[in-house]
C-alpha cells in the first residue's frame, strides 16, 4: 500500500495548516484523514479531522479535553471524501477555530 502525506497552510502566516494523509492501493484510494491543525499557545492542536476509521467516513471535531463529537458524512466514494473534507475545512475553519478557542479558554 502506498502512502501520501503532505501539508497546506490555510493562512498567511503558518498557523493554520491542513495535514492530508491518502493510503492508495494500484491507483485506488483505500484511506485517507484529512486533519484541521492550529498553532495554539506554542503547540499545535487538532481541531477537526475526518477519516474513515470505524469502517466509515466521518468527521470528529475536537475538544481541548481529548474528547470527541462524532458526525457520520453519508459519501462512499473517498475521492468525493477527500474533496468535501478538503473544501470543508478550507470553508470553515476560521469558525472551527473559534469554537475550539472558546473551550480552550474554560
Amino acid at each position: 500500500m502506498k502512502e501520501i502525506s503532505y501539508q497546506k497552510f490555510l493562512d498567511d502566516y503558518e498557523f493554520e495548516r491542513l495535514r492530508i494523509k491518502i493510503h492508495s492501493e494500484k491507483g485506488e484510494l483505500r484511506d485517507i484523514v484529512i486533519q484541521y491543525e492550529s498553532f495554539l499557545n506554542n503547540k499545535w492542536h487538532p481541531i477537526v479531522r475526518y477519516d474513515c476509521s470505524h469502517g466509515f467516513f466521518h468527521k470528529d471535531i475536537m475538544k481541548p479535553n481529548g474528547e470527541k463529537e462524532k458526525q457520520i458524512i453519508p459519501i462512499s466514494s473517498l475521492k468525493d471524501a477527500l474533496n468535501y473534507a478538503e473544501q470543508d475545512i478550507k470553508d470553515k475553519w476560521v469558525s472551527y477555530k473559534e469554537r475550539y478557542s472558546k473551550k480552550l479558554k474554560k
